[in-house]
């Protein structure tokens, strides 16, 4: 997989990918993120990529020419230019894990980031197939995001995580909060591991994990339930559950 970061400070990326999950998936040569700064294409002496809006107001704005050819740059560069174009924006879609199993399907993909006041509105129509939020609040520019964004999809890159089961069992993978984890020692100040992750019964600890995850789902993230396809036995747990904390 390559992804492809247009950014105004790429020297940003440099120690967050340098480390960890993104480093090892290079280092195999599974996934290969390449920055750009949006600066190195733009076309006077001062390396200007922002300007005043039109109608006035606050702030400056990101303007289209150096980023429509930061992406054609990107298109040569590959020799493909049906991959998606993302535009990080608080005015995306928000980010989900379901998202980042989309991204991690494709091949290459690339990212925007945008910076000051916005960016022109010509980029979103007719430059970005699609545009992504991480969250209801405002960042100084994209490039925190497109951290966020690459770190999601890398892991469910196949081959990068160590055991093909771990992002599969990880929160939200599939649409619930994670059970809990417990490792040694069996007994901490008095706090003991629930018994029937002693037990070996590998059914009746899945069945405790796949309860945990429900009531855990419940009582931090109930607005996920709304997705997520649940038996009669299950509601009845949220409903036991709900009674004994009123």
């Amino acid at each position: 997989m390559r992804i492809d970061i247009l950014c105004l400070f790429p020297e940003m990326f440099v120690s967050p990918f340098s480390h960890s999950i993104v480093r090892r998936a290079d280092e195999h040569g599974l996934v290969d993120v390449v920055t750009h700064n949006i600066r190195d294409f733009a076309h006077d002496r001062h390396a200007t990529v922002d300007d005043y809006p039109y109608g006035g107001g606050a702030g400056m704005v990101l303007k289209p020419e150096p980023v429509f050819e930061a992406v054609e740059h990107v298109w040569h560069a590959t020799g493909l230019v049906d991959a998606p174009v993302i535009l990080l924006t608080p005015g995306g879609r928000p980010f989900s894990q379901r998202i980042a199993a989309e991204l991690a399907a494709y091949s290459q993909f690339t990212l925007i980031c945008g910076h000051y006041e916005g960016i022109d509105e010509r980029v979103s129509q007719y430059l970005a197939t699609d545009e992504l939020s991480i969250g209801d609040y405002v960042l100084t520019g994209g490039e925190l995001a497109a951290m966020v964004v690459v770190d999601a999809v890398v892991r469910l890159v196949p081959g990068v995580l160590g055991s093909g089961e771990s992002a599969a069992e990880e929160s939200h993978a599939a649409g619930l909060l994670e059970y809990p984890h417990y490792t040694r020692p069996e007994e901490f100040r008095g706090w003991k591991v629930p018994s029937v992750l002693l037990s070996g019964n590998h059914a009746e600890i899945a069945a405790w994990r796949r309860r945990q995850s429900v009531l855990k789902t419940a009582a931090r993230r109930p607005d996920l339930l709304d997705n997520v396809t649940l038996s009669d036995k299950e509601r009845a747990w949220i409903s036991e559950s709900l009674l004994n904390r009123s």
